[in-house]
C-alpha cells in the first residue's frame, strides 16, 4: 500500500503507469477483486455524484429542512446564463456544481462523500465541469477519480479528513488537493505535476477552521466546497504552468495534522467557536434547537 505520495510518484516514473492505474491496481491487490469490480464500484461513485449535481441544480433547487442553505446552485446557474461573471464562467461552472452537491446533502439527498459529507462537493465541482471543459469520457472521469481516491487515502492515513480531527482543512482542504491532482492528470500533467498541485491547493487553505453554525453541516460548509473547487482548479493551472510548492506534498500533510490538532475544540466541528459563536450563529442555533441547546 502506499503511504506517501512521494512513493506514488516514483512509482508513476519509474513504470510509466499514469496515478489512477497505480491506484486501480493497489485496490484490486487490496481488495481481493477483479478489476471489473473495482471499476463498477467508482462507476457508481460517479454515478452517485452526477445525480447529485443534477438534483442540486434543476428546477428551483433544494433546501434544507432548516432553511439556512437551499436553491443557490440555481441562482449561480442563472447567473452564469447572462454571461457576466467576474472570475469566468469556467470557475462558476464549478462552483455550481459543487454548490448544488452540498444542498443536496444539507437536505438530507444521496451524495458521495469525498473524503466526507460535508466535503462532498469539492470534487464534482472540479469533474463536471471538466467533463466539459476537456471533453472527457466517462472512462477518464473514473480515473480522475482513482486518482483523487490515490491521493486521498495517503492523507487520510498521515493526517486526516474529519472537521472534528483536524477543522475543514482536513475535509475542504483534503477534498480540495485530491481534485487538484486529479485535475492534472486529467488534463495530462505528470505524476510530479499532480503532487505539486496537491501541495499547492492543500497550503492554500492550511488552518482552515471547521465552526457550523448549530453544528449542522449547512453553513458555512456549502459555499467552502465552493472556494475548495475554484482553489484546486487554481493550484491544478498553476502546477501545470510549471510552478511548484517549496514544501513537498507529504511535509504538506503532515503540517496540516500538526495544525489539526493545534486547533482549539471550539474550532473542530463543535458549532461554537467561529462563525458559530457569532451572535447570529449562536441566534440561529438557540431558533432551531431552543435554548437549552
Amino acid at each position: 500500500m502506499y503511504n506517501h505520495i512521494k512513493e506514488i510518484v516514483a512509482d508513476s516514473e519509474k513504470t510509466g503507469k499514469p496515478i489512477s492505474e497505480l491506484i486501480i491496481e493497489q485496490e484490486c491487490q487490496m481488495s481481493g477483486l477483479p478489476r471489473e469490480k473495482v471499476w463498477n464500484k467508482m462507476k457508481y461513485n460517479l454515478e452517485t455524484m452526477r445525480d447529485a449535481v443534477k438534483k442540486g441544480r434543476s428546477g428551483n433547487g433544494v433546501f434544507s429542512s432548516t432553511g439556512l442553505t437551499g436553491g443557490e446552485a440555481v441562482k449561480i446557474k442563472k447567473y452564469i446564463e447572462k454571461g457576466h461573471t467576474l472570475s469566468g464562467d469556467t470557475i462558476m461552472t464549478a462552483v455550481q456544481n459543487a454548490v448544488a452537491t452540498n444542498e443536496v446533502n444539507a437536505a438530507m439527498g444521496v451524495i458521495c462523500a469525498t473524503p466526507t459529507a460535508g466535503s462532498s462537493g469539492t470534487l464534482p465541482g472540479v469533474l463536471f465541469l471538466l467533463e466539459k471543459r476537456l471533453n472527457l469520457t466517462e472512462e477518464q472521469m473514473i480515473h480522475f477519480l482513482f486518482t483523487a481516491g490515490g491521493f486521498g487515502m495517503v492523507i487520510a492515513n498521515n493526517a486526516e479528513i474529519a472537521g472534528a480531527t483536524g477543522g475543514c482543512q482536513a475535509e475542504v482542504g483534503s477534498a480540495s488537493a485530491m481534485g487538484a491532482a486529479a485535475a492534472v492528470e486529467a488534463a495530462g500533467g505528470t505524476a510530479e505535476q499532480s503532487a505539486q498541485a496537491l501541495s499547492i491547493a492543500m497550503s492554500n487553505l492550511l488552518g482552515l477552521v471547521c465552526d457550523p453554525i448549530a453544528g449542522l453541516v449547512e453553513v458555512p460548509c456549502v459555499k467552502r466546497n465552493a472556494i475548495g473547487a475554484g482553489n484546486a482548479l487554481i493550484a491544478a493551472d498553476m502546477a501545470l504552468a510549471g510552478c511548484t510548492s517549496v514544501i513537498p506534498a507529504d511535509e504538506c500533510i503532515d503540517a496540516m495534522k500538526k495544525v489539526g490538532h493545534q486547533m482549539p475544540a471550539s474550532l473542530r466541528e463543535t458549532g461554537i467557536g467561529g462563525l458559530a459563536g457569532t451572535p447570529t450563529g449562536q441566534a440561529i442555533k438557540t431558533k432551531i434547537f431552543g435554548e437549552d441547546a
